[in-house]
């Protein structure tokens, strides 16, 4: 169950990243709402994952899925960077997480 909070968290975390884009281009009330919502569950949820998961590990996977996630949002919903040494990078950050995962 941990492993699914902190996977939960990472996407929440995704969420908060996309509402501070959000909330820059729009400076409205629901876009501040849901940014402090999107980081607010993930800190819960990392936290939570945190009883079982040793912390280095969990939080090296929650940035992974959030860094990750961020960037791979960013290309499809805001034209970002397609450059393959920067989708290379990204795989490695999520190779590096479930190595992680691996040697836990």
């Amino acid at each position: 169950m941990a492993w699914l909070f902190l996977v939960i968290a990472g996407l929440c975390e995704m969420s908060g990243v996309i509402m501070i884009n959000k909330f820059h281009k729009d400076r409205n009330w629901q876009s501040l709402a849901l940014l402090i919502s999107g980081f607010g569950a993930s800190f819960l949820f990392l936290a939570l994952a945190m009883k079982t998961i040793p912390m280095g590990t969990a939080y090296a996977v929650w940035t992974g899925i959030g860094v990750c996630g961020g960037a791979i949002l960013g290309i499809y919903m805001y034209g970002e960077s397609r450059d393959w040494k920067r989708l290379l990078f990204i795989c490695m950050v999520l190779a590096a997480a479930v190595g992680l995962k691996l040697v836990e």
